[in-house]
C-alpha cells in the first residue's frame, strides 16, 4: 500500500537522523566513556580517499588548488566528525564556461557511486520565475498537489545510504528566483528543506551540496587574457579572482546566504599549457565507450596536437574541444565501424589507431 510504504520510509529516515544525532547531543561525561576504548575513530563511510582524488586529478585539468580543497572537505567528511545538524559540505564553484565546474561533481558521483548520473541536479534557470519555486518547494496549501508534497528533487540521490552520502548539484545559481534562494538559506543552515504545505521534508544532512555560477567570469576572462580587457574611461581594480567573485556574490544574494556556504572556490580559465591532457582525457572517455564493441582507439601526439590546434577557443573551454573531437574524430570513426561490420570483417577485439594524414585522419588496425 501506498501510504504504508511512505510511513515506512519517513520512520527509517527519521531513525537514520536520530542515530546521527545520538553522540551529538552526549554530554561530555557521557562521551569520554564511549570514546575511550576507541583507539581511531571509526567512521560510517567506507569511500577510498585516494581512488576519489586519483579520479579528480585524472579528468579534472588546471585546477589542483580546488581539487586540493575539496579533498581537504572529502577528509573531513569521510572521518566523520562534520556537525550532523547541517548538509556534509557545501560547495559554491565560480569561474567560466568549460572549465569543469559540472564536471567535477559528475567525476565526484563516478567515484563515490560508481555512476556520473547518481546525483540529483536542478537547473536553476527553469526556477527563474516566482510562480515556478513551487518546484523545488512544494504547492503551498491549499493548491493542486499540495497534499503530496511532490517536487523536482530525487530524494534518494540527496540522502545517499549509510556509507556513501548523497551529491545535489544547484546548477547556474544565479539564475534562481529570491523564493529558491530563501529555501536554499534553510538548507545550508540546517539541513532540511520543508515543501510549503508541511506534508513532507527533505533531508540534506546526509548530503554534498553544490552550487555552480557564471558571476564574475567575463572578469576573470579578462584578467586571463582571453578576452578584450575594460575599454577606456573604467578603472580596473587590482582584484584576486576569489575577492572579484566574493564582490558579485554579495551584490546577488544576501550575505547571511553567502556567509552559510562553506567553500567558495575559483575554477581557472583553461589555457593552452592543459589543450594535451584535456584531449587525452577525452579520447579516454571515448574508449570507455568502444569497450562494448571490444575495439580500443590508440591516438598519438601528433592527433592529439592537431584535435586540440582545431578545438581550442578561449572563449569556451574544453567544450569547444568536445565538439571538435565529435566532428573530426568520432565522426570518421563511427563511420569506419561501420563499413567494417558491412564489410562482414571484424573489428573486435582489435586496437585501432588513429592515424593524420594531411588534415584528414584515417584509421588503421592492428591485432590487441
Amino acid at each position: 500500500m501506498p501510504f504504508l510504504t511512505d510511513r515506512i520510509a519517513q520512520t527509517q529516515r527519521a531513525q537514520k537522523l536520530a542515530a546521527a544525532m545520538n553522540d551529538e547531543n552526549l554530554l561530555p561525561a557521557e562521551a569520554a566513556p564511549r570514546a575511550a576504548p576507541r583507539f581511531m575513530p571509526a567512521s560510517r563511510f567506507t569511500f577510498d580517499l585516494t581512488m576519489i582524488e586519483r579520479e579528480l586529478r585524472g579528468n579534472i585539468v588546471g585546477q589542483d588548488e580546488m581539487i586540493a580543497s575539496v579533498m581537504r572537505i572529502m577528509t573531513v567528511i569521510c572521518a566523520d566528525i562534520g556537525d550532523p545538524r547541517k548538509p556534509l559540505a557545501s560547495f559554491l564553484f565560480a569561474g567560466p564556461t568549460g572549465v569543469g565546474k559540472t564536471e567535477t561533481v559528475r567525476v565526484l558521483a563516478r567515484a563515490l557511486h560508481g555512476d556520473a548520473d547518481a546525483f540529483c541536479r536542478v537547473d536553476m534557470n527553469t526556477l527563474a520565475q516566482e510562480h515556478y519555486a513551487a518546484a523545488l518547494t512544494g504547492a503551498p496549501p491549499g493548491y493542486v498537489g499540495s497534499k503530496e508534497g511532490t517536487t523536482i528533487l530525487d530524494q534518494d540521490k540527496i540522502e545517499g545510504s549509510h556509507d556513501r552520502p548523497g551529491i545535489v548539484l544547484f546548477d547556474e545559481l544565479e539564475k534562481a528566483s529570491d523564493e529558491v534562494v530563501l529555501a536554499l538559506l534553510n538548507v545550508l543552515d540546517n539541513g532540511i528543506l520543508t515543501v510549503a504545505s508541511g506534508e513532507r521534508t527533505y533531508s540534506f544532512r546526509n548530503a554534498i551540496v553544490f552550487m555552480t555560477t557564471n558571476l564574475g567570469a567575463s572578469e576573470l576572462m579578462e584578467r586571463a587574457g582571453v578576452t578584450k580587457p575594460a575599454g577606456r574611461g573604467k578603472r580596473v581594480q587590482p582584484q584576486t579572482g576569489p575577492e572579484l567573485v566574493l564582490e558579485k556574490l554579495l551584490k546577488r544574494f544576501p550575505p547571511e546566504f553567502v556567509n552559510r556556504i562553506d567553500q567558495i572556490e575559483t575554477f581557472n580559465a583553461i589555457g593552452t599549457d592543459f589543450l594535451p591532457a584535456i584531449v587525452e582525457v577525452e579520447i579516454g572517455k571515448l574508449n570507455r565507450r568502444l569497450l562494448k564493441h571490444d575495439c580500443h582507439l590508440e591516438v598519438g601526439p601528433e592527433v592529439m596536437r592537431h584535435l586540440a590546434e582545431l578545438g581550442y577557443d578561449k572563449r569556451f573551454g574544453a567544450r569547444g574541444l568536445r565538439r571538435t573531437i565529435r566532428k573530426h574524430l568520432e565522426f570518421p570513426l563511427a563511420e569506419y565501424l561501420l563499413s567494417a561490420a558491412a564489410t562482414g570483417s571484424s573489428v573486435n577485439r582489435r586496437i585501432i589507431t588513429a592515424v593524420l594524414e594531411g588534415q584528414t585522419l584515417t584509421f588503421v588496425e592492428g591485432d590487441a
